[in-house]
């Protein structure tokens, strides 16, 4: 059963649930990890942690405090009105790992589909993600594989994101 966020009760939110309604999560105040939020949040569900999500449980950005949504890769809309679905026609073609039970998109993967829609994403989580990034790996880019397509926009925010890190 999942945690729910808000004033409903259970019968108040039993009553949505059979009548199709979307109904809220918990939120990541509730948990001591991200991981952990989204391990019980998502349990049960075929689904695939993407963008800033999947950037939280890479540790490459740190979330938002009692943070609500949750990103992720999913074959259907879910019933859940604070998950951002991405419907996509199949998982096949996108780089997945795992975390347990957790499936996330891969650093790559993030990165890029990040970089491919910039003008609807969460800047301040991939700004902090691409700098974490790069600190963490010695200072570098090495080991990210940006796809051409997004080469001219990663080119113009690596140095938004070596900055972040090292401004006071």
């Amino acid at each position: 059963m999942f945690k729910v966020f808000g004033v409903l009760s259970s019968p108040q939110l039993d009553q949505r649930d059979r009548a199709g309604q979307q109904v809220f999560t918990a939120s990541s105040g509730n948990y001591t990890t991200h991981r952990a939020w989204f391990l019980d949040v998502l349990k049960g569900e075929n689904v695939i942690l993407c963008r800033t999500s999947a950037l939280e449980c890479h540790g490459l950005f740190s979330g938002y405090l009692n943070e609500k949504q949750i990103d992720v890769y999913a074959l259907e809309r879910g019933k859940y009105e604070n998950i951002d679905y991405f419907v996509v026609d199949t998982f096949d073609g996108i780089e997945v790992v795992r975390f347990g039970h957790l499936a996330c998109t891969s650093t790559n993967q993030t990165i890029n589909d990040m970089l491919a829609d910039f003008d609807n994403i969460d800047e301040q989580s991939f700004i902090e993600g691409l700098g974490s990034y790069y600190f963490m790996n010695g200072g570098s880019f090495n080991g990210l594989d940006i796809a051409p397509q997004n080469m001219e926009r990663f080119n113009t925010v690596k140095d938004w994101a070596i900055e972040y890190w090292e401004e006071d």
